[in-house]
């Protein structure tokens, strides 16, 4: 032990602080997973992975294009002849042909409502690098962005880890749908000047992850006034942008400031076919922004992590496909519905609400009826049962640092629809078990009688100075995509 301690003392803060955020439910569900992965006729008893916000319902749809179009790839015998023009040195701005399609492609999301231009995209290694960059480029260390809760628990890491910054929550209730209020923007602002932080900017998702909703006209107006009266930067993240699958549409702030008298140069787009096209492996991320100087600085950092030529030149084909692109955002528009109902129509036959949602890949569900007591240390409770009885691995809201416990992210559209019925099935049954305990007072409800535990201790979520000890499987997704 003392050997490490004199080594550890030769590396970085980095290197050696906590700051990454690993230690959260968030990603102990994802280990408890890793550890025990449910497979439908070789582990039936695992755990199911619902933490895990990936789309692969549409995967069908990608085989039957690339089969059709070979030459896309310079891997095939129909590509093979482009494989030396893209597999040389390529220019950090990426191939002119992908910037175009991407641009297109982010105008065709948002209903063509706004024109992006090619000029201002920005190459990145998945929407994690994309953040990374916009606040390297906004902000010094020390300095903090708002972000309204819950949000994303990866934030910690993607928007603080190594720039230096910090997050001040801006807490949104479930009273009026956790929207996003100019005097909760106001009273986090306030706070942070009276503790002496300097704050930069606002960073939103929109569509929300975990929420699943997205941001009014309205709201967002009310936003951009927000930013624009205190000089500060508006960062949006997109990437759920075309998984909307009901009215209403999604809007994106490109399209709020056209008609808005606001210094542009405040307002940045993030945005990543991860979510979107379901392919969180080809690290595509993009840095949109309205402010030069920022475009020229995030272009010369994506040197640390451009998208491979070969993916830039694959994507250029696909994305510039019109009637495919068309007929895939419809089709996959179309089968998030359908998943969408499924799942909360079943949790609703059982007495299990969900915030009412309209996008993403995801939907919040509302648990507290069943916590013990009103605290995170009564959901850590619940959860815990959730992760090693009922084997299901679904987020905890403290972990999106959502200001009332009993709430969970629930994702919906990375399993097969067997796998899905066997999900159904297995909180029906917790759900009507913890009834029929409720109907017989003398005998304790089963999870409340066991002390279960996971590695983690609720009393470790906001102690960020320990370290974790445990290793990570290379094939968790912890080391794979951003979510």
């Amino acid at each position: 032990m003392e050997f490490t301690r004199k080594n550890l003392q030769l590396l970085s803060r980095i290197a050696t602080n906590d700051g990454h955020g690993e230690n959260s439910p968030y990603f102990d569900g994802w280990k408890a997973y890793d550890s025990n992965p449910f497979h439908p006729t070789q582990n039936t008893d695992g755990v199911i992975q619902m933490g895990l916000a990936e789309n692969q319902l549409c995967f069908d749809l990608i085989k039957k294009w690339i089969l059709e179009n070979p030459d896309a790839s310079i891997c095939t015998a129909n590509g093979v002849d482009k494989f030396k023009d893209i597999a040389i040195y390529q220019d950090y701005h990426g191939l002119k042909e992908f910037r175009e399609a991407v641009a297109k492609f982010m105008g065709r999301v948002g209903g063509n409502k706004v024109t992006f231009d090619p000029n201002r995209i920005v190459m990145s290694g998945g929407a994690t690098g994309a953040n990374e960059t916009v606040m390297f480029c906004l902000a010094d260390p020390g300095d903090a962005f708002l972000v309204p809760s819950p949000y994303y628990p990866a934030f910690v890491r993607d928007l603080r880890w190594r720039t230096g910054l910090e997050i001040v929550p801006v807490d949104c209730k479930s009273s009026n749908n956790f929207r996003i209020t100019r005097a909760a923007l106001e009273e986090a602002y306030e706070k942070a000047q009276r503790s002496n932080i300097n704050v930069k900017g606002v960073i939103i998702t929109n569509p929300s992850n975990p929420l699943g909703t997205i941001l009014d006209r309205e709201t967002m107006r009310s936003l951009v006034s927000f930013i624009n009266e205190k000089n500060i930067h508006l960062v949006c993240d997109e990437i759920y942008a075309a998984t909307v699958f009901s009215s209403p549409r999604f809007i994106s702030i490109a399209e709020i400031i056209q008609d808005m008298d606001c210094n542009r140069d405040l307002i940045h787009i993030v945005y990543s076919l991860s979510k979107d096209m379901g392919f969180p492996g080809f690290r595509v991320g993009i840095v949109y922004s309205f402010n030069d100087v920022v475009v020229n600085c995030a272009r010369k950092m994506s040197s640390f992590g451009l998208v491979s030529s070969q993916t830039q030149y694959l994507l250029a084909s696909m994305l510039s496909d019109e009637e495919f692109v068309e007929n895939f955002l419809s089709e996959s528009s179309k089968r998030l519905a359908k998943r969408h109902h499924v799942f909360t129509k079943g949790l609703e036959q059982v007495g299990i609400s969900c915030l009412k949602s309209n996008a993403g890949l995801f939907f919040w569900m509302d648990m507290r009826p069943l916590l013990k007591e009103q605290t995170v240390e009564g959901e850590m409770e619940l959860w815990r049962v959730i992760i090693n009885e009922v084997k299901l691995n679904v987020s905890p809201g403290s972990s999106f640092q959502c200001s009332e416990p009993g709430w969970f992210r629930v994702c919906f559209a990375n399993m097969e629809d067997e796998t899905v019925e066997v999900a159904l099935d297995r909180i029906r049954a917790f759900v009507l078990q913890g009834k029929e305990n409720d109907d017989a007072p003398q005998k304790s409800k089963r999870w409340q009688k066991k002390n279960l535990r996971l590695s983690f201790s609720s009393s470790r979520l906001y102690d960020e100075s320990i370290m974790s000890p445990r290793m990570i499987s290379p094939h968790s997704p912890l080391v794979r995509a951003r979510t």
